[in-house]
């Protein structure tokens, strides 16, 4: 079927290309015969140009002698105003007239013997008219009488006529092969107009049929593709399938790794309940080692929390110009107890080093999470080197990263001297509970934060290791061009809360609402409960005296965001903070607080409740209510 469409539109051509090839000759062919015509038309015109100067040169000469006639006849030398008048333009006529026959060497000669002969009839003259002025009137009769003017002209006149004659025969033998040119320009034309014709003829009546060719072929092909469409759906079909068991896959996965987990916290945390309960109701008191093993737990759990929230690109960040330099250096006794006296820690900090944006904890954090996992690889033992420099990402190395956007980067390495990874492993070093680690030595998610938090912030991560070689895991993160930002340090928790202060908790879930009430009254503040924001702007109406709104951000109905909006607008010196456990767009916007806002997450204790409550109370967390 391809084959009879090929044929088709080949044969199709061949008028096409037969109509080209006689347009080809026929212009090429009247190009060549419109340069002829061209060059006989300039050799026509020289020919005519040097009748001209044949003419020039015999009127000249009259003219000198009509001059020197007057002259003897009168003796006024006003007569030999024609005379000096030729004498000086003679040169130049002689001079044009033998410049056309450079290539002639036997007209070339004629002219040659033209020029000596009015040079002598010139000079002839010239002693005619001195001796008449010198010796009078009858001087110069020897030489009138002697007549040798007069042969000088009879020569000049027959060089000229030959000359001429020459000429002539030759201009009459291009306009011959003008009139040729011609007649062969407009046969040719005739010609290839004819053939022309013939040719579209030819190719009009021969479409017909092959459009009915290609017609039938096109109408196969139209089979074929819907086939061909039948089946690619198929395929399509079976490739989501594909997909859809693989996301599945990845589900479960994920889904084990933290039931796991998680299921591991809650034992330990129902446990050291069940035994905090059966040990209080015996009349013992000594609990303290189940209490720190819940607290344990639950720490870890939101550990767990915060992991997932950061690879899924989801945790509030609350982000600020950042000293690399300075973070690295701060961290460095931390990254010594955190590895160990085995693991030496070295700092390589460029000098110049630009500023980048981001939070400095998760920033830390991921830090830390690359030491340990390097600790690790180095069995405790080896050399751990961080590194900072200013990088720039091109669009050369984008191209090839296609997440990555060109610009300038901070960049920071982390380097060890471990047993390195295999192809393989780092493909999948980024995936959530995937571990190289033994049963218990780790969760697999420290990179996973990682990759999360930095893809969050706008950045690059990028791994490069090879077994026993050790690994780089360089965190590149975009350049901060704006003002440097001035940081208060953190205060410690103030010891108790002024005995004025209100806070209203508004919060949907009873349960957390009470422990949360019950936290704040440890604390020493007066506290006022709501289950939902119309109750809770109630109380503000009955005690305008409250000091902070303390209000959860996902709620039924109007949501913490909306609540803090009208607090703003009707009570404008009642302070809010935030706190959620996933918080989407309501304070939180592309993984960052919106400006202004106060946020706590939860879970948190007591003391981080404390010291967050006095910095926003204070004044040291941002304004009165979220801008």
């Amino acid at each position: 079927m391809e084959r009879r469409v090929r044929s088709a539109l080949r044969t199709q051509l061949l008028p096409l290309v037969g109509i080209f090839a006689v347009l080809a000759a026929v212009v090429g062919g009247r190009s060549v015969l419109v340069e002829r015509q061209a060059a006989l038309g300039e050799a026509v015109a020289d020919a005519f140009r040097r009748q001209r100067d044949f003419f020039a040169v015999l009127s000249l000469l009259q003219d000198a002698e009509t001059g020197e006639r007057g002259f003897l006849l009168t003796g006024a030398d006003s007569y030999l105003e024609p005379y000096r008048a030729a004498t000086g333009a003679l040169p130049d006529a002689l001079e044009a007239l033998k410049r056309g026959y450079d290539s002639d060497p036997d007209v070339a000669a004629k002219a040659a013997s033209l020029e000596g002969a009015v040079a002598g009839r010139l000079a002839e003259m010239a002693e005619v008219i001195d001796r008449f002025r010198s010796d009078g009137a009858a001087a110069p009769g020897d030489l009138i009488l002697g007549e040798e003017g007069k042969r000088l002209m009879e020569e000049i006149r027959a060089l000229l006529a030959d000359m001429q004659r020459t000429e002539s025969a030759a201009l009459a033998a291009r306009l011959g092969e003008a009139q040729r040119v011609s007649e062969w320009q407009r046969y040719g034309s005739f010609v290839g107009g004819a053939a022309i014709v013939a040719l579209g003829l030819f190719g009009f009546v021969d479409l017909r049929r092959r459009m009915r060719t290609i017609a039938d072929a096109y109408a196969e092909i139209d089979a074929a593709n819907a086939a061909l469409r039948a089946e690619m759906a198929t395929r399509q079909e079976a490739e989501a399938q594909v997909r859809q068991m693989q996301k599945m896959e990845a589900v479960g996965q994920l889904s084990g790794g933290i039931a796991h987990d998680f299921n591991n916290m809650l034992a330990v945390i129902m446990s050291a309940l069940n035994l905090i309960q059966r040990k209080l109701a015996r009349g013992e008191t000594d609990i303290g080692r189940f209490v720190d093993s819940a607290t344990d737990a639950v720490n870890r759990a939101a550990a767990l929390t915060q992991r997932l929230l950061a690879f899924s690109r989801q945790q509030p960040l609350s982000p600020r110009p950042v000293d690399a330099n300075r973070l690295v250096s701060g961290m460095s006794e931390l990254l010594r107890r955190a590895l160990g006296a085995g693991v030496s820690v070295e700092t390589v900090l460029a000098g110049g080093l630009w500023r980048t944006y981001a939070d400095v904890s998760q920033l830390e954090n991921a830090i830390l999470n690359l030491a340990v996992n390097a600790r690790d690889a180095m069995a405790g033992e080896g050399r751990l080197t961080i590194e900072t420099a200013n990088a720039h990402l091109d669009e050369a190395y984008a191209r090839t990263h296609a997440e990555v956007r060109p610009g300038q980067y901070v960049m920071i390495a982390v380097t060890d001297t471990g047993s390195g990874m295999t192809p393989d492993v780092m493909a999948r070093a980024f995936e959530p509970f995937f571990t190289t680690k033994p049963v218990g030595k780790g969760t697999g998610l420290g990179l996973s934060q990682v990759f999360g938090f930095v893809k969050q912030s706008g950045g690059h991560l990028k791994i490069y290791s090879e077994p026993g070689q050790g690994t780089t895991v360089k965190i590149y993160l975009p350049r901060h061009l704006g003002e440097k930002e001035e940081i208060a340090p953190e205060r410690p928790a103030a010891p108790g809360a002024a005995a004025s202060e209100t806070i209203l908790v508004v919060e949907d879930d009873e349960s957390v609402r009470a422990v949360t009430v019950a936290a704040l009254d440890e604390l020493g503040y007066r506290v006022l409960q709501a289950a939902d924001a119309d109750e809770a702007l109630r109380r503000l109406e009955a005690d305008p005296g409250i000091a902070l709104v303390f209000t959860d951000v996902v709620m039924p109905g109007m949501n913490g965001r909306k609540l803090a909006d009208e607090i703003g607008r009707r009570f404008p010196s009642a302070r809010v903070l935030f706190t959620t456990g996933f918080t989407k767009n309501a304070v939180v916007h592309n993984g960052v607080l919106d400006h202004g806002v106060n946020f706590i997450a939860k879970p948190f204790t007591v003391e981080q409740l404390a010291r967050k409550l006095r910095d926003v109370l204070d004044g040291q967390a941002g304004p009165a209510r979220p801008e």
